[in-house]
């Protein structure tokens, strides 16, 4: 994942050893992908997003992305009931796509190298990048990352007449809040 254009890092990351909560009304994943032989790029976004995560006190960051396979949506009904199909994100059986974070690593201008697996339609792959922080404060954070995923890595072999080529590229926006501990 890289820098999404427009966003500016925010100072260093200085969220609170705890655990974290993705906010999913701010929060969004978005998809596009060239196709009908680069011509024309299909954009979409999922409706459904959890997640959650860990600040240790040595300031180490772990946690999981996860997003809703059928809560695609491409604006075309026919497209997206392809996509939720075994031809592409097989969501009858694997009804989640997650990336898991094995560890994240904040620099000092506001970015977060990012290395973990990203599981989708059943299979996991290593997936890295750079996260840029857009906000950080003790009680809130949000993060700001893009990714080309290459489908085929995940089975999404799909391709009728040449028409889709080339990787997804993956632009998630994930705000997460600090939660209190349990009275």
């Amino acid at each position: 994942m890289t820098e999404t254009p427009g966003d500016s890092p925010a100072e260093p990351l200085s969220a609170s050893a705890g655990h974290w909560v993705l906010d999913p009304q701010q929060s969004s994943a978005r998809i596009s992908h060239k196709t009908f032989w680069g011509l024309l790029t299909v954009q979409g976004s999922f409706s459904e997003l959890s997640g959650e995560g860990d600040v240790g006190t040595d300031g180490s960051i772990t946690g999981k992305l996860v997003i809703g396979a059928a809560s695609v949506n491409t604006r075309n009904a026919k497209r997206d009931t392809h996509l939720r199909s075994a031809d592409f994100f097989k969501a009858d059986e694997h009804p989640t796509m997650v990336f898991t974070t094995r560890e994240a690593k904040p620099d000092s201008s506001g970015h977060l190298a990012v290395t973990g697996d990203f599981e989708a339609a059943g299979v996991s792959r290593p997936l890295s990048f750079t996260a840029t922080i857009t906000e950080a404060t003790p009680e809130a954070a949000t993060l700001t990352a893009e990714a080309d995923v290459d489908r085929h890595a995940y089975g999404m072999n799909w391709n009728q007449l040449g028409m889709v080529a080339g990787h997804t590229k993956v632009n998630v926006v994930a705000r997460f809040t600090k939660q209190q501990p349990a009275a």
